[in-house]
Parts: C-alpha cells; structure tokens; sequence
C-alpha cells in the first residue's frame, strides 16, 4: 500500500514528536488537535527541533523550511480526508482512543489504515470501534519519539498481513526500527518497566529512599541513561499511572500501581509537563 499522506492525532508532544519524525522523512503529514494553543505549542515545540538540527549542521536551513512545510497543523477534520494512515497519539484511555477511531472510521477514505500509539491498550478493543478491524494496528513509539529507534509494531486479532507490512515499511521510512509483537497487556516494554517501575515504588516507600537517590545509583551505575523517577515524570504520571492499572486489572498485583503515584496525579502533578512530579521543575 502506497504511503501518500500521514495524518496524528493529538498534538502533545508525544504527537508533535511523530509529526517530527513523519515530516523529517519527506512525508507530507496532518497534525491535529482540537486545542488551537496546543497545536500552537506543538509548532513550537517542532520548530524548535528543527532549528536544533540545523545548530547541529545535521540539516540546512532551507531544508528544515522545506520539511516543516510538509505539515499542516489542523483542528478541522476535513485536512484529514486525503490520509493513508492515521496515527493516534491521544490519552490513555480506552474509551477516549475508541471515540477517535470512531471519527476517523466515519471520515477516512476506506482503504485508510488507523493506528494507535497505545502503550498497552488492546488492539483488537480498539478496532471493534471501527468498520475496519483487518485495518486496524498498533504503533508504539517510545519517548522522546524524534530520538528513540525501537517501535513496537501490534497487529489485533483481525488486522490484515497487508497492513501490518504497510505500519512496518512507514517505520523503516521515517528511520525507525520495528518489531513485530504479540496483542498482550503492555506488550514487551512496557509489561517489563512497569514492572521494574512498581518495585522500585514499593522499595522506595519501604526504605524511606528519596527519588533522587535511587535515581542517581541508577545513572552513576549505567544501568540506563535516566532514572525511574525523571523517567515517569517526562513520560508524564498519568500515562505512567493508567499503563499500570491496566497492567494490574489483567495481570495482577505486581503492577499494582503505588499510593504514591496514585496521589500525585489525583493532585495534578503529572511531571514535567505540569512543572510538579516526582521532581520540581518551576
């Protein structure tokens, strides 16, 4: 199936990243957003990349104009109507993804694929909001999506083998590495960090360990680049706290997501995007 033209829905920045890396590509590409100040930020946020690449000598100025001129920023659903996939990075909620497939399902050229950047949502749930469930994938990219090679590539119980080669060869097509997984909570990563991520909670609450203690031990030791804690916070608490009650409600009590965290987001504090998490950023 011939790529033409890539829509992502939900201009946050795990969105505005995807459009990044679409755009970089050569791939003309829609983002859209309901908000007029978050598509705002999301521009932003993508103009700021680019100029960072040209401070890099990685791409010329003119060829960083040329490539932000593949997107179009857009709140109106008829931008959309030319799509060949439609890739949607909204929360995590499974009832919010299912009303955004429903839309995209009623205003989509048939052929169209929709695909979802859930973190461990059930694919095939998802396309059963759809008339087209053999056209219907998942996409997982990792944060910061404008750096990080891996996706996670995730067919549903119908998705058709002509589909799941076309989320494939866009991956390879915009510098992405993908690997094919099997539909299960969480799928491979985030079944294994959240995992490390609920006993290293439940260690820090029972040892008095303040975050950042644990976190350096983490990075000074080169067991990985970020801490836990910096972690959650960048990926955001809310997307961190709905993967592990996902996890916990289909796998059981080792991702049982801790009071800790449960208390932060019912109190707004979602990391560095709301300034307060396991970290100050003000």
């Amino acid at each position: 199936m011939y790529i033409k033209k890539v829509a992502v829905i939900g201009a946050g920045t795990m969105g505005a990243d995807i459009c990044y890396s679409i755009a970089t590509a050569g791939i003309p590409v829609v983002l859209r957003d309901v908000s007029e100040d978050v598509l705002t930020r999301a521009r932003q946020h993508i103009q700021e990349l680019f100029d960072g690449r040209v401070a890099r000598n990685k791409m010329s100025a003119a060829d960083a104009l040329d490539r932000m001129s593949f997107i179009v920023f857009s709140s109106n659903l008829d931008d959309m109507k030319d799509v060949t996939v439609a890739i949607e990075a909204v929360t995590e909620k499974m009832k919010v993804k299912q009303a955004v497939f429903r839309e995209l399902d009623q205003i989509l050229a048939p052929m169209a694929l929709i695909v979802s950047n859930t973190s461990a949502l059930s694919i095939t749930e998802l396309a059963q909001a759809t008339r087209r469930p053999e056209r219907v994938a998942g996409m997982h990219f990792f944060y910061p999506a404008h750096m990080m090679k891996l996706v996670e590539v995730i067919a549903g119980e119908k998705t058709s083998d002509e589909t799941l080669y076309t989320v494939m060869r866009l991956a390879e097509e915009i510098r992405k590495i993908p690997v094919k997984v099997k539909e299960c909570p969480g799928f491979v990563v985030n079944r294994v960090l959240m995992a490390s991520m609920a006993e290293v909670l439940r260690f820090k609450e029972e040892r008095g360990i303040d975050a950042a203690t644990i976190d350096q031990v983490v990075t000074k030791n080169k067991i990985a680049p970020m801490g836990p804690f910096m972690l959650a916070d960048a990926l955001g608490l809310d997307v961190a706290y709905e993967v592990a009650q996902t996890l916990y409600q289909t796998l059981g009590e080792r991702f049982k997501p801790s009071d800790e965290l449960k208390q932060l987001v019912l109190q707004g504090h979602l990391g560095v995007k709301t300034g307060q998490g396991f970290y100050s950023y003000r």
